[in-house]
């Protein structure tokens, strides 16, 4: 049976989401706290819908899981809970602090984490006046020593949305696409700090990182509000432009469709996708 995990991490302590060999991820103490639960060997293999670097958070993080239906009934023990009101009871009590499993539920048919999303929404976080910054939010928050035109960063950020090639702004991976649709791109200043909401069908690697260093540039007033254009608009990476931070960036949340929905979905973003009028040429996948 498949199970939808949805679930908050604090990435500061860790090498990102994928397991590796002799490091601490996100993935690797998931999964070992699950097949502990439900005493599974092997351990329960995940999907997750989006992987994050190094240092990024995830604070509306979904996977999924395929299980044994009888490990899954056997989950609450000797208590009158439910499978699903003992599994983030009993996740808390092995996982370590800088998780947290919000629940787990028995999965929709045709529900897959990766394929069946529609968006992923990141949020990142600044502050350009660094002596003004809450030493408690040092682990989300990027010091940025100079002043920042927000206006200007989000006339910048505005031009880039659409179904676009992204290699300008991703590094890149064997077989892996980089057209993308993004949805949303903002900027605002809310008090002390300088707020940034990045929505796409899905990301590439680096992806968001290197959109918020674009328009940083912008904001400095280093360069023109129509720079992050050009160098979109050029495919190709451009040393000028900053890959940022990691620990200003989280995972706010991933969103589907109607259950009805799912399996057609995911169906749809296993597709090779390429922009109109272009030839494809290999995997472009979420």
């Amino acid at each position: 049976m498949r199970l939808r995990l949805d679930f908050a991490y604090d990435g500061t302590d860790f090498s990102g989401w994928a397991a590796q060999p002799g490091r601490r991820t996100v993935e690797g103490e998931l999964t070992a706290g699950l097949a502990r639960v439900l005493r599974a060997d092997p351990a329960p293999r995940l999907t997750v819908a989006g992987r994050t670097d190094a240092g990024v958070h995830a604070r509306g993080a979904v996977a999924h899981v395929d299980v044994e239906p009888h490990a899954w009934a056997a989950l609450p023990g000797r208590s009158t809970r439910s499978p699903q009101q003992a599994a983030p009871i009993r996740l808390a009590g092995v996982l370590p602090d800088d998780i947290v499993v919000r629940s787990v539920r028995p999965a929709p048919p045709g529900f897959d984490a990766r394929f069946s999303a529609t968006s992923r929404h990141y949020r990142y976080l600044l502050c350009d006046s660094p002596h003004r910054l809450d030493p408690l939010r040092r682990r989300e928050v990027v010091a940025h020593r100079r002043g920042l035109n927000v206006e200007a960063m989000d006339a910048a950020a505005g031009r880039l949305l659409g179904l676009r090639d992204f290699a300008a702004f991703c590094k890149r991976r064997e077989g892996a696409g980089t057209v993308r649709t993004l949805l949303g791109y903002s900027w605002r200043r809310t008090g002390d700090l300088i707020e940034g909401l990045v929505d796409a069908d899905a990301f590439c690697h680096s992806m968001v990182r290197s959109l918020v260093g674009a328009v940083i540039a912008v904001g400095e007033g280093r360069r023109e509000v129509d720079w992050p254009l050009a160098v979109l608009t050029a495919g190709r990476r451009d040393p000028a432009v900053a890959v940022m931070p990691a620990h200003g960036l989280c995972l706010e949340r991933v969103t589907y469709p109607p259950d009805d929905q799912l399996a057609d979905r995911a169906r749809q973003a296993r597709a090779i996708r390429v922009l109109p009028g272009t030839p494809h040429h290999g995997a472009d996948r979420v």
